[in-house]
């Protein structure tokens, strides 16, 4: 058996087909451009194979009620030329296949998910955070995600300001204090004038930032008791999640019991922010077998 993946995200489209076991078996990555340029590079690339199901997680914000004459579609997204996009319809004009379709964090929440069964881990819940060019959540309760009338965005609740960061605007266009608008990759331009990659973490700023994503993962600690939160995105690294964690610690000040904090607010266990590949194959095969 073969399935796809599609990893769309706001800046690279990642496509892959894998087996049944979530092996890759080819993939190819290329820049998100206009919807008709990218998605016919995406479709191009799978009618090399005989694959039998796809599973596409997108940026958003999508339509994933099916009962709406909108589903498949990405709606009121900022990317340029992307809002009112029928990225499903389009896909399934030339590719008579199933598809799930779901958004690019809960694509990685899920793959996570999977990977926990494999190695025994057994947990029930999970939180996937990824912070990059933009931020956003997907949860996953007892194997299913959350969200019925839309899909999560975490990435635009509202912050608590650190006191040395009250004068930063924000990048967010519809918000000023929301989580994306504050910690996501393009802030550090908008604050210092230079990449992410270029700050040192003992400049203030990552403190900042970890002042605020310790906020995000308060949030859903108290709304849903996950049994974990992983940090994905070119943002994430293991010495940022340190700080996170202190900050998570000071401001919980042990309100409720939590995992040890190591094992509770962690980087994925699949490489490379691969999760949403093997999130997407494990999707793919349950369309295909539903």
């Amino acid at each position: 058996m073969l399935v796809g993946s599609i990893e769309a995200g706001g800046t690279k489209f990642v496509c892959a087909v894998g087996d049944e076991d979530y092996r890759i078996k080819d993939s190819v990555n290329f820049p998100t451009t206009t919807p008709k340029e990218t998605i016919q590079q995406a479709i191009d690339f799978f009618k090399q194979y005989d694959i039998e199901a796809l599973a596409i997680a997108s940026f958003g914000p999508i339509e994933l009620r099916k009962n709406s004459s909108k589903y498949g579609y990405v709606t009121s997204t900022p990317k340029p030329h992307w809002s009112d996009t029928n990225f499903v319809g389009m896909i399934k004009e030339q590719l008579d296949i199933p598809i799930f379709w779901t958004t690019d964090v809960n694509g990685s929440a899920y793959g996570e998910y999977v990977m926990s069964t494999l190695t025994n881990e057994k947990i029930d819940s999970l939180v996937y955070y990824t912070i990059g060019t933009g931020v956003g959540g997907g949860a996953i309760s007892n194997g299913e995600f959350i969200g019925n009338v839309g899909h999560p965005e975490m990435g635009h609740t509202f912050l608590k300001r650190h006191p040395e960061d009250l004068n930063f605007k924000g990048i967010c266009p519809f918000h000023d204090d929301c989580l994306e608008g504050l910690v996501a990759g393009p802030t550090f331009d908008a604050r210092l004038g230079k990449k992410g990659k270029d700050v040192p973490l003992t400049d203030k700023t990552w403190d900042i930032m970890a002042y605020y994503v310790a906020q995000a993962a308060i949030q859903v600690t108290l709304i849903l008791r996950p049994d974990k939160i992983i940090f994905g995105g070119g943002v994430v690294s293991e010495g940022f999640l340190e700080k996170v964690r202190d900050q998570f610690k000071t401001l919980l000040h042990e309100y409720v019991e939590v995992p040890d904090l190591d094992k509770y607010i962690v980087m994925p266990s699949v490489q490379n922010n691969g999760s949403a590949t093997v999130g997407d194959f494990a999707l793919a095969i349950r369309e295909l077998e539903s």
